[in-house]
């Protein structure tokens, strides 16, 4: 796939940060329609009227809870009534919640929420989405945002990293699966990315050789390696030799070594964002 021109692009958390970057690109290539699902009303709304001033596709948004899976169902059976079945999922909402240690957790609902939206939300909503893939045989595209949390343990992140491990196991398992029943018209990329600066994480620090991702470096490479139908983008660098080194030394030299590096003490700090 070289571009999205002419087909319907359906993105998660898309009022702000990750989630409006992809529905810019897929605005500026000429997608036929561009899905945006969000809770944010408000800002969802604003991004939709932007979005609608600067390009010729069609903008749809959706106010809707992922971590409500009926509301998911609902949603989902709206977006297929009015716009049609999706060529392109952008599996991108997610939240983190604080920066203690797991037995500080003071809200258990936040376990709860995190797993919905991070792990849970992603299933659900390819399964509304991914039969008609499947049968129309046509080019089609499942982008999932999970992090370098995926691949590596972290403290002060615990319930985050589980989310996104889930996510990560899930998404690569259904590309092999597609792969396996002969529907490589299908392409399923997962994306793992360590912190990127929109907000989300604020307060984290970057680590050895590794600096805060800038937004507009992550969208693009997600988006370029999705259409090129990638199955695991890892980024930056370093990530990927953490994880190699991580598989290879034995626990305790692992944990010296993602210690030394910075890894270990990197959300100390975290705020997440305001407002």
């Amino acid at each position: 796939m070289d571009t999205v021109a002419g087909r319907t692009v359906l993105i998660t958390g898309a009022a702000m940060g990750l989630g409006r970057a992809f529905a810019e690109r897929a605005v500026r290539e000429d997608a036929a329609a561009v899905v945006l699902w969000d809770v944010n009303e408000k800002a969802l709304k604003r991004t939709a009227a932007e979005l609608e001033a600067v390009g010729r596709s069609g903008i749809h948004p959706y106010v809707v809870d992922v971590s409500d899976r009926e509301a998911i169902a609902a949603t989902a059976a709206a977006v297929r009534s009015e716009v049609g079945d999706v060529d392109v999922l952008i599996n991108n909402a997610g939240i983190v919640r604080g920066n203690g240690y797991f037995w500080e957790t003071a809200d258990p609902a936040d376990i709860d929420k995190t797993v919905a939206i991070n792990s849970l939300a992603p299933m659900y909503i390819t399964l509304e989405f991914l039969p008609a893939m499947v049968s129309r045989r046509t080019p089609a595209r499942v982008l999932t945002i999970a992090s370098s949390a995926a691949l590596v343990s972290n403290p002060r992140m615990s319930v985050y990293a589980a989310s996104k491990w889930a996510a990560l196991g899930w998404s690569d398992s259904v590309r092999l699966e597609l792969e396996q029943s002969g529907n490589g018209h299908v392409k399923v990329t997962t994306f793992c990315p360590t912190y990127i600066n929109t907000g989300m994480f604020d307060g984290a620090k970057g680590f050895l050789f590794t600096p805060i991702i800038e937004q507009d470096e992550a969208v693009d490479t997600a988006w370029s390696e999705m259409k090129k139908g990638a199955a695991l983008v890892v980024m930056p660098w370093t990530s990927r030799l953490n994880r190699a080194i991580s598989g290879l030394l034995p626990l305790k030299l692992r944990d010296l070594y993602l210690n030394a590096v910075g890894v270990y003490h990197s959300m100390d700090e975290f705020t997440g964002r305001k407002g």
